[in-house]
């Protein structure tokens, strides 16, 4: 049997996310005799992400569904034909992002399996490591079913490679589309431009909680992580007051986030906001109370109020 891992793109490139996926894939691939592992590239006009996706080492096969009905990935289309493919798989493995969290669930309902949600470990070719009451203690899942149908958390595994050998190429194979849902129609998307990174694909992050007081004050944010090459994200409660956009936000209902260096500035640190950020290499916080819980996480922490550390931080960089 084989492994399908459902790629992420933009119909032009292969996302990040997507080769931590193919790395938790290859695990269980390793630990299921005689497993080898295909990516699906569902969307249209979308060749030179199949091209991008041969590369990624550990792939044998890349199945490519060129059709107009997947261009903007409505998760009723992609997820009927996932499950038409998915018959015929062991495993059916995707991104724990809003992508995999839309489209995965539908797939497991119409195989009539259950999900194995948020991965970050695995111990067997049936046996799964996730974490639950916000990352304070991990379940370990077994699951019985003839298909297992799983979303990874990306944070937990490392990216695969891309090889340099165009020898080692997976083979690309075009595949037919069954007909699409009527369940549901594109009818339009607002993408916010931006030059920063990905919150899910940088390696600095800067992030402001309440204390930041207005959205106005996040300025002070995006100016430091215009100089750091920063994305720039907020807590719950920030998006709650309508500080910022809910994209910008970090946390168990949010974005999870591990990047080389994070900073919370003016963020109290609720066991929600931690459970989207602890994994981060080196946290620093800023918070003027020092009781906050976000310094039991941070491996720098200054007791002192952001609006007068702020600007001194941007003239020290």
């Amino acid at each position: 049997m084989a492994i399908l891992v459902i790629a992420e793109h933009d119909n032009s490139t292969l996302k990040g996310a997507t080769l931590n996926t193919i790395t938790a894939a290859f695990e269980i691939a390793s630990k299921t005799p005689g497993s080898e592992l295909h990516l699906l590239v569902a969307g249209r006009d979308c060749q030179s992400v199949a091209e991008e996706a041969a590369k990624v080492d550990g792939v044998s096969k890349v199945l490519v569904a060129d059709d107009a009905s997947y261009e903007h990935q409505v998760a009723e289309n992609v997820a009927n034909l996932i499950s038409q493919l998915g018959k015929d798989y062991s495993h059916i493995v995707a991104s724990a992002t809003s992508n995999g969290k839309n489209i995965l669930p539908r797939v497991a309902a119409l195989l009539d399996v259950g999900q194995i949600s948020d991965i970050t470990a695995v111990e067997s070719e049936d046996t799964f490591q996730r974490p639950i009451y916000a990352g304070n203690a991990i379940a370990t899942i077994q699951s019985l079913d003839s298909i297992k149908v799983i979303t990874v958390r990306g944070t937990a595994f490392p990216a695969a490679s891309i090889g340099a050998c165009v020898e080692s190429n997976a083979e690309i194979t075009n595949i037919d589309s069954p007909a699409s849902s009527d369940l549901a129609r594109f009818v339009s998307e607002e993408v916010a431009q931006s030059d920063r990174p990905e919150l899910t694909a940088a390696k600095v992050i800067i992030s402001g909680g309440r204390g930041m007081g207005s959205g106005e004050n996040f300025s002070i944010l995006e100016q430091l992580a215009d100089k750091l090459g920063a994305a720039v994200g907020a807590s719950r409660a920030a998006v709650d007051a309508g500080f910022v956009p809910n994209d910008m936000q970090v946390g168990q209902t949010g974005k999870i986030v591990a990047p080389e260096l994070y900073i919370a500035v003016g963020i109290s640190g609720a066991i929600q906001h931690l459970a989207g950020m602890k994994d981060s290499k080196v946290i620093v916080a800023i918070n003027k109370d020092e009781d906050a819980p976000i310094f039991s996480v941070a491996d720098y922490g200054l007791v002192a109020d952001l609006f007068d550390v702020m600007p001194e931080l941007q003239l020290k960089l």
